[in-house]
């Protein structure tokens, strides 16, 4: 079994954003202080559920990024990038409705929209090849 890197561009963007994917998920899942830092949350002192909680997200992304890697399916590439474009859309309403605008908010708004966008590109065949 050899490693299945994409020849088209398109597909190459799907893939670089399912990498990006398992990457994130491997910072959170082995690192979630330094996540939680980034993102402005703390977990409570004697309560390990926090960190457990950014554990658990942490491996379903690298999961759900290893998973569209290795399947190198439409409809996985179209999944991730649907779960990306509802998860922009959720930090919209956020920013809309929980007074969360500041900076850290939009520039991940800004990478969830380039991460739901590089899959969702290549399946609907909006990408060059």
């Amino acid at each position: 079994m050899e490693f299945y890197f994409p020849t088209e561009l398109g597909e190459q963007l799907a893939f670089c954003s399912a990498a990006f994917t398992a990457l994130a998920g491997f910072i959170m899942m082995f690192a979630p202080g330094h996540t939680f830092r980034l993102l402005g949350l703390q977990a409570q002192e004697g309560r390990p559920e926090g960190f457990g909680e950014g554990r658990s997200m942490g491996g379903f992304y690298l999961g759900f990024g290893l998973s569209a890697i290795m399947l190198a399916q439409d409809w996985i590439y179209m999944a991730l990038g649907t779960s990306f474009a509802m998860a922009a859309f959720a930090r919209i309403v956020s920013i809309l409705s929980d007074k969360g605008s500041n900076l850290v908010n939009y520039l991940l708004l800004v990478v969830q929209i380039a991460l739901a966008a590089l899959p969702l590109l290549y399946v609907f065949g909006f990408t060059q090849t």
